[in-house]
Formats: C-alpha cells, sequence, structure tokens
C-alpha cells in the first residue's frame, strides 16, 4: 500500500482587494460629485431665534440682507432692482435652484419682504428664510 505524501509547500488563501478597491473609488468619485457646496455669503448676521425652525436642504442661491440695508449675492453688493434680474439669471444656470434669504435680526422688515417679492417675480417659488437654529 502505497501512502500519499503531502507536500511541504501549503498553499496559503488569499483575499482578493483589488474588486473591493474598485467599489471603494466609485464610491468616492459619487460623493464628490454629488456635494452640493455652500457659498458664503459674504456677510456676517445676527440671526433671529426661531423655536419652530426646521433645517431644509442647501439651497443653490443666497441672498444676503444686512441691518444696514445691504443686499448680497454671490458676494457681490445689489441693488434692490436687481435682484429680481440676478436670481432670473442664476436660475436660468440651474433651473431647480431653491433661494436661502440670511437676513440679520436687525434688518428691516420692508426691504426683507421687497427681496421675497423680487424672488417670487423672478419665478421661483423654494424659498427659505434663514433663522438662528440653523
Amino acid at each position: 500500500m502505497a501512502r500519499r505524501k503531502h507536500s511541504s509547500v501549503e498553499e496559503e488563501a488569499e483575499i482578493d482587494m483589488t474588486p473591493m478597491l474598485d467599489i471603494v473609488f466609485i464610491m468616492l468619485i459619487f460623493f464628490i460629485v454629488t456635494t452640493s457646496f455652500v457659498k458664503p455669503s459674504g456677510l456676517d448676521y445676527n440671526k433671529p431665534e426661531a423655536s419652530q425652525a426646521t433645517k431644509k436642504p442647501s439651497a443653490n442661491i443666497f441672498i444676503g440682507v444686512s441691518k444696514t440695508g445691504i443686499i448680497m449675492m454671490e458676494n457681490r453688493q445689489v441693488d434692490i432692482e436687481r435682484v429680481t434680474a440676478n436670481v432670473e439669471r442664476m436660475l436660468a444656470e440651474a433651473p431647480e435652484a431653491a433661494v436661502l434669504i440670511q437676513a440679520d435680526q436687525e434688518a428691516k422688515h420692508g426691504l426683507v419682504v421687497k427681496v421675497l417679492d423680487n424672488v417670487k417675480a423672478a419665478g421661483i417659488d423654494k424659498i427659505s428664510v434663514s433663522a438662528g437654529n440653523e
């Protein structure tokens, strides 16, 4: 009776990491492409507190209203008459855009309402006003 000799070289089981690394890189590219970057408005705000404030998805168009009446869009000062034209131009670039208005706590109510009216006149219905709990 002949006995079989086992080979002295043992084969080691190895895990191929290439498919996992491919998936990780694809996920990384997906998250980089789908991330919405926040654009700073260019003004410091003292936001009013709101007990019923809720988080909204990030907007694409930011409008800042300071307590001195300065309106900022895309890090530049804009007259109240030019808000509609600027929003229409931005809406042409991003048709699904939403607007976030960041108004200082001491900003005049009438000016904020005019900005809201001008944004509405540009054809945007998704408008949010920033509050202190965000």
